[in-house]
């Protein structure tokens, strides 16, 4: 633990400066995941980029800091359909697989409605047609907007049409009140039709869950979420973690542009200035000031 603790005050500067690339960036994905805690529960939140993720966690699942946290952030958020998100003053991109997923059980739940499927199919026939120029050409604006007609005409057919199941009335509304939100790749280079990059970001925190259960303090989870933020953010910039440690660089862009200069570490290593490791704590509690050992804490 007092290991730990010495690395996130090392790499505190770190993990800030990687935050503040992912505001600055023209994507962000965001995605959240409950954790229970010793004394209580919370939820951590995921911010990633295809070259940084960070890892935030918050008492509630309330997305109000989201405003002061990304009132900067001019590019596009990609993220699910969590109601927390809609306010937000940017440019925003829902994920499409989650809505597939949703539509594909709501056809399951009503395998007779064919007012539903009058939605599903032509909306799964334009995905798919997009997806397969995503695959010939990539996230570039210039072919996506190719399909800009197509898209316009599917709302606009769904706008003007009458349905009488709930569940069709429902996905129309469902649709129309994210009408501005579902298409939005198809306008800026880019930009991901699905939240994938951080649901994947999500898995390292659900692996972690289980192996601690409920045994973590927030004071540790939030220490463990600042390295694992390092060590994903090198995961998907192809960087050895331990490597990146070992190099004494605390500027991950520095370090991948092979620019750092080899640090000859200390022959004896003391602890920053104003540390006290717990250990070293409970002997002076303990009264070692009466054996007349002195120990001195240093700067680095």
């Amino acid at each position: 633990m007092d290991f730990r603790h010495l690395l996130v005050r090392k790499y505190r500067k770190t993990y800030n400066m990687l935050l503040a690339q992912l505001i600055a960036g023209p994507v962000l994905h965001i995605d959240e995941t409950e954790m229970k805690l010793k004394d209580g529960r919370g939820y951590v939140w995921v911010f990633a980029s295809p070259s940084a993720t960070i890892y935030i966690f918050r008492r509630s699942r309330e997305g109000d800091f989201l405003r002061q946290m990304l009132k900067n952030f001019k590019g596009v958020l990609v993220s699910d359909f969590y109601s927390a998100y809609d306010g937000l003053p940017c440019l925003q991109q829902r994920c499409l697989i989650h809505l597939m997923r949703d539509m594909n059980r709501a056809t399951l739940d009503n395998p007779f409605d064919q007012e539903l499927q009058s939605i599903t199919a032509p909306f799964g026939a334009l995905l798919r047609s997009i997806i397969m120029t995503v695959d010939e050409h990539g996230l570039k604006r210039r072919y996506m907007q190719t399909h800009a007609n197509a898209v316009e005409a599917f709302f606009s057919a769904l706008a003007e049409r009458f349905y009488e199941s709930d569940a069709s009335k429902g996905l129309q509304e469902r649709l129309l009140r994210n009408r501005q939100r579902l298409f939005t790749f198809l306008k800026n280079d880019g930009v991901s039709w699905n939240n994938n990059l951080a649901e994947n970001a999500i898995k390292r925190v659900s692996d972690y869950r289980e192996d601690v259960g409920r045994s973590v303090k927030e004071a540790g989870l939030a220490e463990h979420l600042v390295l694992l933020s390092l060590y994903q953010t090198c995961r998907v910039r192809d960087i050895s973690f331990l490597k990146f440690l070992l190099s004494r660089e605390r500027d991950m862009d520095t370090y991948a542009a092979g620019k750092h200069r080899r640090r000859r570490g200390p022959r004896i290593e003391i602890y920053p200035k104003g540390y006290l490791p717990s250990s070293i704590g409970s002997l002076r509690r303990a009264g070692t000031s009466r054996t007349g050992i002195t120990i001195t804490v240093e700067s680095e």
